[in-house]
């Protein structure tokens, strides 16, 4: 009995972390960003509600990436060999046999909730699939599309829960739409460290297609957007300096600073800068950043 003990908790623990080498790489670009979004956006602040939403928002990104990685398994090899399928934990089959049961528990787990993050969930499910079986991630528009669809609805569900409302505040929809206006703009960010697995699988990406003129553009976009965003949230003088600071600081490491290793630095520093971006409507709700 104890030998079947020990078996189980084993390949429990194995199961564990095999769900975590799913998503573990985007803890620093999902999970912070968008749970410290949903925190400065709601006007409640609960640590119950503050579980569910992290416990939606880790589901929904576990379902994502199960599918996406089914479809990216042999660019993994390059890019993410520790990834489950790559490394030999999980085959593609059983993956995509995965992800659509993870689509149906999804829906399960905003049904509890109410209608209005069943909605949510559902098409966050509907981006998954034209993200990757519709293939869309291999254009360079509709990526960004699809990675902004799947950011609003993961700031939108875990919003709603956090703020145990059915419907948002003017704040909350001004916040949402700023968040999606700079992903669109700018999450190209994350593919100039897979330039070599992109070209393996045939994907074609901004940093592909136009390997100057993308980091021309982050050179610009990002101080320009730094500059807009603390305008619009009315940000102090200081909070502005630092914020404008700090997306024309991401901005020039992307033009000067190029290969794999410099590309994933100025990445880390990309979402430090977006987790900033999720921080700036708390001056209307706290007046935190008047300063």
């Amino acid at each position: 009995m104890s030998r079947f003990a020990a078996n189980t908790l084993r390949c429990v623990l194995r199961h564990f972390e095999t769900a975590w080498l799913f998503t573990r790489s985007d803890f620093k670009t999902i999970i912070f960003p968008v749970m410290i979004f949903a925190t400065t956006v709601s006007p409640r602040h609960n640590p119950l509600s503050l579980s569910y939403a992290l416990c939606w928002l880790w589901f929904h990104l576990f379902q994502f990436n199960v599918s996406n990685q089914s479809y990216s398994a042999h660019e993994d090899v390059v890019n993410k060999p520790w990834r489950p399928m790559p490394s030999g934990r999980i085959s593609v089959k059983d993956s995509r046999i995965l992800r659509w049961g993870l689509v149906v528990f999804c829906l399960g787990l905003s049904s509890l909730f109410s209608l209005n993050v069943v909605i949510p969930s559902a098409v966050y499910a509907v981006f998954v699939v034209m993200n990757d079986d519709f293939h869309l991630s291999r254009h360079p528009i509709f990526k960004n599309v699809c990675n902004t669809g799947g950011y609003v609805t993961y700031e939108l569900g875990c919003s709603l829960i956090l703020s145990r409302e059915y419907s948002l505040d003017g704040t909350s929809i001004k916040a949402i739409s700023c968040s999606a206006l700079v992903v669109l703009l700018t999450i190209h960010a994350q593919d100039f460290a897979d330039v070599n697995g992109d070209c393996r699988v045939g994907r074609r990406t901004l940093p592909i297609i136009a390997p100057e003129g993308s980091r021309i553009y982050m050179l610009c976009a990002l101080p320009l957007l730094s500059l807009t965003l603390a305008s619009f949230w009315s940000l102090g003088p200081l909070s502005t300096v630092l914020f404008v600071f700090m997306g024309s600081w991401v901005g020039i490491r992307y033009f000067l600073f190029r290969g794999v290793i410099c590309d994933q630095s100025s990445y880390r520093l990309y979402n430090i800068w977006l987790i900033g971006v999720h921080l700036l409507p708390a001056n209307v709700r706290f007046r935190a950043l008047a300063w």
